[in-house]
């Protein structure tokens, strides 16, 4: 028995070396982990049970018969974080380039299945080739299956892809079908077609970081949640993501135990506003000195900076938050502020995440590049999600909220079920000086009556008090007790119940 268990450790220990010592120093060479590193640092100590640790492929073609290694380039199995259930699965470019095959799909799939099954999110970490050339299209099919599982498990359970390495072709579609991407500056890229086959097709000379390094996917395509330095910070962060997150759309949020007072005041947002109405300040002050101990998750910091979304906590349960940052663009919506947060506005109403939205905004982008881009569809991609959401969803204007935009960011009209607004509100379809040169169009030559017009309506609409008569604001509140109020508002939706009418499924404006 002795020796049988020997030769079973003999052969894990082989499967444990993927591609062997030697890629794996070069991997190291190039500042990455190994795959098998990064399962290691992504999860609580010893928890990891790997699955199909012994699969190799069946593949006979060009000489693949001669070269097998355990496991074939992918590790697959379930793991806890902080003690909470999650399946992943790590590319190996150590073995065969970490490109897939039927085999090592179908070790994919199993994990996706399991994960569903049992209801736990997966994280998948890439760094791959591809797909493998010599399979044909078995590979292809490999590829099918897994985005299938992708589909089928949306909405069901959170799924997160870390991009560590390449990505291209085949493998670059999983990722863009689950909920959140993060990537690792200037070691990995995600692209569908290489620098190679760009120079080919449309003569253009690229490298691989712009055509699809972090600092392209992060910040100007939108395609990538976040990007870190290096492997370590992005499995550290990804952990810290896991922490805000269900674990299936059956659950709560989760909670945990904080510090912080649940009636906790914050004088300092009494000033937050600043006297000059086309002032910006900063609404990420606001978030942090509302949430619990100023924790926040923000995702896709780097694009569409003008609205802020991510994760925090209130009484120690897990919100979404969405805010208009009038630091950039005034806080304008525009193309790429109105996807962002509307995606993220369905992820968390699919998950049961409470939204609280801070509404500081002008209205939506004027100009051609805008309309031409399809604005008008794209904002109603936000307006849609909001309409949609059923999660309890809490609202406080701060300073302005101008024309449709105002409807738009989780009005009472759009099933906002909260909606407060501080003394500093202006709820209009525009500002001031637009609306007189509208409306009184007939005295533009003369200064005084505009200056009396415009004093006018500042009177009756810079302020939130036609809208508080109209029950459309459910209060004005003081700033500085913003978190109080909101907390307060949230306790009393906990056991909110509203369904959408039957339906097969929705028809968004993609």
């Amino acid at each position: 028995m002795q020796d049988i268990i020997e030769q079973l450790e003999a052969r894990r220990e082989r499967a444990r070396l993927g591609g062997g010592k030697q890629r794996i120093e070069r991997q190291h060479e190039k500042g990455k982990l190994t795959a098998r590193e990064r399962v290691e640092a992504l999860l609580d100590e010893g928890s990891f049970e790997e699955y199909d640790m012994f699969v190799e492929h069946q593949c006979a073609d060009f000489g693949m018969q001669e070269q097998k290694i355990p496991g074939d380039g992918v590790i697959t199995g379930q793991g806890t974080i902080n003690g909470r259930l999650v399946y992943v699965f790590s590319k190996d470019f150590t073995v065969f380039g970490g490109s897939l095959s039927k085999a090592h799909a179908a070790k994919i799939v199993k994990v996706q299945q399991m994960a569903v099954r049992n209801g736990a999110p997966v994280i998948g970490i890439f760094d791959a080739g591809g797909a493998r050339i010599q399979e044909g299209v078995d590979s292809l099919a490999g590829y099918a299956d897994i985005f299938m599982e992708n589909v089928l498990s949306s909405g069901v359970i959170p799924q997160i892809s870390v991009i560590m390495g390449p990505c291209a072709g085949g493998d670059v579609y999983s990722p863009a079908m689950t909920d959140f991407i993060f990537m690792v500056k200037d070691t990995s890229y995600m692209y569908v077609t290489g620098p190679d086959v760009v120079k080919t097709v449309t003569n253009e000379d690229v490298s691989h970081e712009s055509l699809g390094g972090a600092s392209v996917h992060a910040k100007k395509s939108g395609v990538v949640d976040g990007a870190f330095e290096n492997d370590i910070e992005a499995l550290v962060q990804m952990r810290r993501i896991f922490d805000f997150l269900p674990l299936s759309n059956k659950e709560r949020p989760p909670e945990r135990p904080t510090f912080d007072l649940p009636d906790r005041e914050e004088p300092s947002l009494d000033s937050l506003i600043p006297a000059n109405p086309n002032s910006p300040y900063d609404m990420k002050e606001l978030i942090e000195k509302v949430a619990d101990e100023g924790d926040f998750f923000e995702i896709s910091p780097d694009f569409g900076a003008n609205i802020i979304v991510g994760f925090g906590r209130l009484e120690g349960s897990t919100v979404g938050f969405v805010a208009n940052q009038p630091m950039t663009l005034a806080g304008v919506l525009d193309i790429d502020a109105s996807r962002k947060a509307a995606r993220f506005v369905r992820f968390c109403d699919c998950f049961n995440i409470p939204i609280v939205t801070f509404v500081d905004v002008p209205g939506f982008m004027p100009g051609t590049k805008q309309e031409y881009g399809g604005l008008i569809k794209h904002g109603a991609k936000l307006l849609f999600a909001y309409a949609e959401a059923t999660v309890p969803k809490v609202t406080v204007i701060t300073r302005k909220a101008y024309g449709g935009a105002y409807d738009v960011m989780s009005s009472k009209h759009l099933r906002g079920d909260v909606n407060y607004a501080w003394p500093t509100a202006e709820i209009a379809v525009m500002g001031a000086k637009g609306a007189v040169e509208i409306i009184f169009r007939k005295d533009l030559g003369d200064p005084e009556k505009i200056a009396e017009h415009t004093k006018m309506y500042e009177d009756n609409f810079a302020n939130p008090y036609v809208a508080a008569r109209k029950g459309y604001i459910d209060d004005v509140i003081r700033p500085h007790s913003t978190r109080k109020r909101v907390i307060k508002a949230l306790r009393s939706l906990r056991n909110k119940d509203v369904k959408n009418p039957p339906k097969k499924h929705d028809n968004i404006p993609l």
